[in-house]
């Protein structure tokens, strides 16, 4: 017998909400996760009862998150000015928000590899499947998007400066 879908939603929601903030920043993060449940929602009680719940999760905020990026990449809006933006920070009360304005980045590839397997929990063959290739791209994917922020971290100072 399946959860309540509100349980689903307070047991996945964070981490569904770190992979947005992850694959389309901050700012475009809660529509991503906002969509993501809405979607959900409205399949859940066809989900099979065996599902694997967070990868299906996952897989929705992927397409959200696409569905974000395309829209970001039509769409140009100058301003006189820059406005003052809210705290970059992925989870909020971390210390690593270094790492996440890093993480925006990456290639779009190794960004959502790491965000859905770091992040989302996805094993590699789930990450295939959502970004379209083979196990060995996930990983490679996901390796690389690491081996870049090790090297960036690398150097960095304690106090997080370069040297």
């Amino acid at each position: 017998m399946k959860k309540p879908f509100e349980n689903v939603v307070a047991e996945h929601g964070p981490m569904v909400l770190r992979v947005c903030r992850a694959v389309v920043g901050f700012d475009d993060a809660d529509d991503a996760w906002s969509e993501t449940f809405i979607s959900a929602m409205k399949a859940y009680p066809a989900l099979p009862d065996d599902a694997n719940i967070e990868a299906w999760l996952v897989t929705i905020a992927h397409r959200k998150a696409i569905d974000i990026i395309r829209v970001q990449k039509r769409i140009a809006i100058p301003v006189d000015e820059v406005p003052d933006r809210p705290s970059s920070i992925g989870v909020p009360g971390s210390t690593d928000h270094e790492v996440w304005d890093y993480v925006k980045f990456l290639p779009e590839k190794q960004r959502q590899a790491v965000a859905y397997h770091f992040l989302g929990g996805l094993p590699y063959g789930e990450i295939a499947e959502t970004l379209g290739g083979t196990t060995a791209a996930a990983r490679r994917a996901a390796a690389d998007g690491i081996k870049s922020l090790r090297k960036t971290f690398a150097g960095q100072d304690s106090k997080g400066a370069s040297q």
